[in-house]
């Protein structure tokens, strides 16, 4: 899952853990994309282009993010 300044998390993590709501900016999160496979259009395909491979871990303060989640959780993430 991600979010609009492209965090990402695990679909159970997003679920069960977070709330939907993200801890870095306070957003929610939509399935990631898939990039396309094959280049259909002026080299924009997975292959030119693929997905990192560094995992940057942030950890995420679970009383801190309840605060967020307590202050925005209600609020539809379309609308946050």
């Amino acid at each position: 899952m991600i979010c609009s300044y492209e965090c990402t998390f695990c679909a159970s993590c997003v679920g069960d853990v977070l709330g939907n709501v993200c801890p870095n900016c306070g957003g929610g999160f939509e399935r990631r994309p898939v990039r396309p496979a094959v280049d259909r259009k002026g080299g924009n395909f997975l292959g030119k282009d693929p997905a990192t491979s560094k995992v940057t871990h942030r950890p995420v303060d679970a009383e801190q993010h309840a605060t967020l989640v307590a202050a925005v959780g209600a609020i539809p993430p379309a609308l946050r």
